[in-house]
């Protein structure tokens, strides 16, 4: 009964820490921790795809992008947009691209639906890269934060960095909750159903399509809100954000941390995130943080090999090796224990009666 409960107790924990450290007075760690907080945003809403559906993308970069273009093309130079059309404009402008694209790659399976998502990814890339929608290969600014206004009252200012830190952590945590949620529904099962063995959930009688679509769509509008909150950090978009070397980090992340758990999703965007600030600071490694890549490949190697499961895995693995070295020790008591006592009965039985004792 610990298990579960920890289990359950660990995401609020984690969000009362998050919300504690926004007020340790560094800018740089808070805005490292606000950029893992996107990240796993961003890696929670693959994780329902590649954990719920079984479904592997490599073009959920695409609407990562989208999401940060749209919150910087709509907002005026000269003036703050409004949050509440803002927000909803980026969202829907993800959807829609995924309600598409997703309608035509979800004819597909296997690799070749890992192709054609990179694919409608890399078409979407070179449409704001080049042509001048997007400011082109040199990106687009987003000069004033969104503001939430009702009658001339502001609830909240996104240009503090406290309120924005507390906006992105707020974000995460309903992006986990309803996640959370829909993995407990007729729905989340009828995904698990799928990604187990989706011929039988036909024969059964549902029709999968629309359940993956559906999940394809909600991944792809939690990518946007996490491209939103993207742009709203850097002020500034390039199109980068839909390269599909940004899918493939999204995917590293999912994997590293574990495909079986929301968790996991989160703990591979803060190990990832780590691991690229530690191998590119210049304090630890001088002149060879240039070369960072390599580090970090061996490292993503090292970790996936040791961790099959991934970090999330890594208290069950542990449990099964304990278990199985106490099974080992007890079978080999057990051999001990049973050897000696067949050694006596063989020299029982193969000594010569002496006088008086019956033949056997």
């Amino acid at each position: 009964m610990r298990t579960p409960l920890l289990n359950r107790l660990l995401p609020f924990a984690a969000l009362l820490a998050l919300a504690a450290f926004s007020f340790s007075g560094s800018d740089y760690y808070t805005g490292l921790v606000v950029k893992i907080m996107i990240y796993a945003i961003f890696a929670l809403s693959l994780q329902l795809l590649v954990g719920g559906a079984g479904l592997v993308s490599l073009g959920h970069a695409a609407f990562f992008g989208i999401g940060a273009y749209v919150a910087a093309l709509l907002s005026p130079e000269s003036e703050a947009a409004g949050l509440w059309w803002l927000l909803p404009a980026a969202l829907l402008a993800a959807a829609a691209y995924a309600l598409v694209t997703g309608a035509l790659a979800l004819r597909t399976r296997g690799v070749y639906f890992i192709m054609v998502t990179l694919a409608f990814s890399q078409m979407a890339y070179y449409v704001f890269h080049d042509t001048k929608i997007g400011g082109g290969s040199d990106g687009i600014y987003l000069y004033f934060r969104p503001e939430l206004s009702l009658g001339g009252w502001m609830p909240f200012d996104l240009s503090n960095g406290t309120t924005f830190y507390f906006f992105v952590l707020a974000c995460l945590a309903l992006a986990w909750g309803f996640l959370a949620l829909l993995r407990r529904s007729p729905f989340g099962a009828a995904l698990a159903g799928i990604r187990i063995n989706e011929q039988r959930m036909r024969a059964a009688g549902y029709s999968t399509y629309p359940y993956k679509l559906a999940a394809y769509v909600i991944g792809a509008t939690l990518a946007g809100l996490a491209g939103f909150l993207f742009a709203l950090k850097d002020g500034f978009v390039t199109p980068e954000l839909l390269a599909w070397e940004q899918s493939g980090l999204v995917l590293l992340m999912v994997i590293l941390g574990g495909m079986a758990s929301l968790g996991g999703a989160v703990l591979g965007t803060v190990t990832m995130v780590l691991l690229q600030e530690l191998f590119q600071s210049q304090e630890l490694f001088g002149d060879y943080a240039r070369h960072w890549h390599l580090p970090l490949g061996l490292a993503i190697i090292a970790l996936v090999a040791l961790l099959p499961n991934g970090l999330a895995g890594l208290p069950a693995q542990w449990r099964e090796r304990r278990h199985a070295r106490t099974a080992d020790a007890s079978r080999k008591a057990a051999r001990e224990a049973i050897t000696p006592a067949r050694a006596q009965g063989k020299a029982s039985a193969s000594r010569l009666p002496i006088q008086g004792e019956r033949h056997v």
